[in-house]
Formats: C-alpha cells, structure tokens, sequence
C-alpha cells in the first residue's frame, strides 16, 4: 500500500527541480505525490514530471506582498540584489490554503525545507514532516553552527579546519550570514522540529558533515544522494542538434563549457572580463549566461571585436541549455560553473575538469569542500571587491585543462576517482532505495501506533 506526500519546497527552481526528482523516485516505488508549486512554474517542471499519474501538480497562486513585483512567483522573477524574504513571507500566507488541502487529502507525510511551521501543522493533521534540504551538508553544519564560518570559534565537533574563510569568500558569506540570519533560523527551527531530517547528499563526499548535523539535531539523518533522472531517459530526449552539430567540430574534451545558473546575472563589464577570459584560453568554448544587468540582448553586451575574434570556436548565448547533455558531449572537458548544489552534482558525476566562480555564500562553502578538502576543481581567484579577471579565468581553466599542470593531474586523479565511486553500480541508487524504505517504515509506524 503506498503512501501520500505532499511537497512543498522554496520557490526557486533549484529547489524545485530536485524535490521533482525525489518525487519521480517515490513515484516509481508506488506511491503519491501531491507538489505545491507557483503557477507559472507548472509550465517549466511539467516536461520533468516522468510519472504524471501519481504526481499531481496543485498550483497555488502567491498572495500579494509589500515589494514583490506583481505577477512574481519564483525567486528567478525577482529583481537583482533582492534578497528571497518576499518569497518566502507570501509562501507563509499560503498556510490557510494548504492546510484546508492537508485536511481534505490527509496525507502520510510533508516535505519542506524553508518553511518552519509544516512540522507543527504535519502534527495537528497526523502526517509526519520531513526536513529535504537540498544544498550540500557542509552548509547546513554552518546553519547550525554560527560562528564557525569565519573562523571565529570552533563549535566543538565542527567537522573542518578549512572552513575558515578570507578576502571576498568572507565578505560574500558575512553577507550572506547577515542578511538570511531569519533564513537560518527558519531552516535550523524546520531541522529540529521535523520528524526526519533528510539531506540530498552522500556520505563519500560529507560524511563527516553528516555525522556533525546528527549530533546536532540529535536524531539520524537520512541521505538521499542527488536523485539524478535515471540515465536511460537521456537516450529518449538527445542533445538539440544546434548543439551536437557544433560540439562535434572539437577534439574530444577540448571545450570550456560555461554556465553559471538561474539565479546570477553579471554587470555587464564583470560579463565582458568572462567573455575576454575565455577568449584568453585559446579553447573553444561555450557560455550560457543570463544577459547582463541593463542590456538587451546579449550581443550588443560582447566586448568590441570578441564576435570576430573567436568567429568559429566561441559561443555566448543568452538562453536556456541541456546542461546535463552538453556535458556528456564527449568534446566538453572542462565545466567552469557557480557551484549551485545541481551543478556540483552534474559536475562531479561528469568526465569534465571543473572550475568554480561561485556566487552566493552556500556555494562559497561548497567550493571550499571541493577544491580544497576533497582537491576535486579548482577556484578562479577574486579580488576582495569580488572582482575576478579575465587573467584569473583563463589562467583557472588553464590549471586544469594543460596537460603538463600539476594541479590538473592532481584534481583530475581525484575527480575521477571520487566520480568512479559515485557511478558505481548500485551506489546512488542503493541510496534512494533505503531512503524510501526508511520513509515507508515511518508511515507504517505511525499507522500501526
């Protein structure tokens, strides 16, 4: 007998689109889903929906909120430098609406990772609420440690040294720990409130992060690993041909593949010195980017003669690509992206060298597990302005795509090792498959009591 989820997750689509994956998984053993989602985003995550008998979409539509644009439903519609708070207020005026839905539909179980109230409503309705947090362990450890990230204290039992962080990485991540203080606590408050504490992670790559949360929650936390799509679907839907047709001019892995997620949008001359940096590397490449700030299209963003220049080996688009098929293309060999948690994973589960620009504080974290923990990618070096120049672009992808460099041969000897390990058979799998027993003892726990 399968049991009935209801997911609610923050209304960013990198947040979405992996408990979309979790749902296809529950999916796929049996049971039910009902996912709450913005209208708008329906659209977008339906060609996702693999199982759309057992997971039935329920648009909600946000209510009005001082300063959230009218017609605003994610945080990708929301203007530079505002901060998620105006999502998340209207997700919490939302409460009245789902819960007459809980009431109706009764289910066994509610995901959530934002939003601290579902435990106590999960509990008034007799479902159990599960805590999904999708970006790495390493973040959710700091949450629950404040203090740790700049190294002034060492909570005892904090699992690194190297989290101490400086220059730009500490002014980034300063400004990210102010002003989502409210953030953390709503998270660290869900965590200990929840029935079960579950991270999209695994213990190969943060098990000592893992280790950490539990002590601190007090309770077991269940790993999900990163709930890929199964790879046979990509044989169903191949790479666009406008793609294909030109990565198949290169040698294998000669191509720099640029993406630098939903969420970043550069100023245009920060835009221009990526543009020039790839330019520098000799390589052909490809960069998919949102248009920069106040430009309208990104053509007349490119610096003055780059199209000429690079006329044959160089790409800038300013659209929507298939990351996950550009980097199985066998001429992609080098991945420079902002270490967004689903661009670590695809990173990390690719043949590609990797290098990091991150751009927000969670993915500062990240990065330093990666490139300096587990000596995985590297990281283009910025000034303390957050600057980063074309020099230390090209001179990042470089490192990692010479072949001579040692720094190469050093993070492409542990990438593929590590990347050997979470492709062995049955590995991610095996994880998803023990996380959805571990749920279905819980429900019939309760059901039993």
């Amino acid at each position: 007998m399968g049991f009935h989820a209801f997911m609610y997750p923050c209304f960013a689509f990198g947040h979405m689109i992996p408990y979309l994956h979790l749902a296809n998984k529950l999916a796929e053993k049996g049971h039910s889903i009902t996912f709450l989602l913005p209208k708008k985003a329906q659209k977008q995550l339906e060609s996702l929906n693999l199982h759309p008998e057992s997971i039935c979409f329920h648009p909600l539509t946000l209510p009005p909120v001082e300063g959230l644009p009218v017609g605003a439903e994610t945080t990708a519609d929301l203007p530079p430098n505002t901060t998620g708070k105006l999502i998340s207020d209207a997700m919490d005026l939302l409460r009245d609406q789902i819960e007459a839905k809980v009431r109706v539909l009764k289910p066994d179980l509610i995901f959530f990772d934002l939003v601290p109230w579902v435990p106590e409503m999960a509990k008034e309705f007799g479902a159990k609420s599960v805590s999904y947090q999708i970006v790495s362990a390493a973040c959710v450890a700091v949450a629950l440690a404040p203090g740790v990230e700049l190294g002034f204290s060492q909570p005892s039992g904090y699992p690194s040294s190297k989290v101490a962080l400086r220059g730009h990485d500490a002014n980034l991540y300063s400004v990210f720990t102010n002003s989502h203080k409210r953030f953390f606590s709503r998270i660290i408050t869900g965590l200990k409130n929840s029935d079960v504490v579950s991270i999209r992670t695994c213990a190969e790559i943060e098990g000592k992060y893992c280790s950490f949360i539990e002590r601190e929650c007090q309770r077991k936390v269940l790993l999900t690993a990163p709930m890929f799509p199964e790879p046979q679907e990509k044989s169903v839907k191949p790479l666009e041909d406008q793609w294909n047709n030109w990565l198949n001019v290169f040698e294998p892995g000669s191509v720099v593949f640029c993406a630098l997620g939903s969420q970043t949008i550069l100023e245009k001359d920060q835009f221009q010195e990526l543009c020039l940096g790839m330019e520098l590397t000799g390589l052909p490449f490809l960069v998919a980017v949102k248009l920069p700030r106040g430009s309208s299209t990104v053509q007349e963003a490119l610096p003055e003669g780059f199209k000429e220049r690079v006329k044959g080996r160089g790409i800038v688009w300013g659209g929507w690509v298939e990351q996950p098929l550009i980097l199985s293309h066998q001429s992609v060999g080098c991945f420079v992206n902002h270490c967004g948690s689903g661009s670590m994973w695809e990173s990390l589960v690719s043949d590609c060298q990797i290098v990091f620009i991150p751009q927000l504080g969670d993915q500062v974290l990240t990065t330093k597990l990666l490139s300096e923990e587990l000596e995985v990618s590297v990281k283009v070096h910025r000034e303390d302005s957050g600057w980063f120049s074309k020099e230390s672009l090209r001179d990042a992808v470089k490192s990692v795509m010479d072949k001579d460099s040692e720094i190469g041969n050093l993070v492409k000897r542990n990438h593929m090792k590590l990347r050997e390990t979470l492709v062995s058979p049955g590995l991610l799998s095996g994880y998803a498959d023990k996380f959805v027993e571990a749920l279905e003892a819980e429900v019939n726990n309760t059901k039993s009591s």
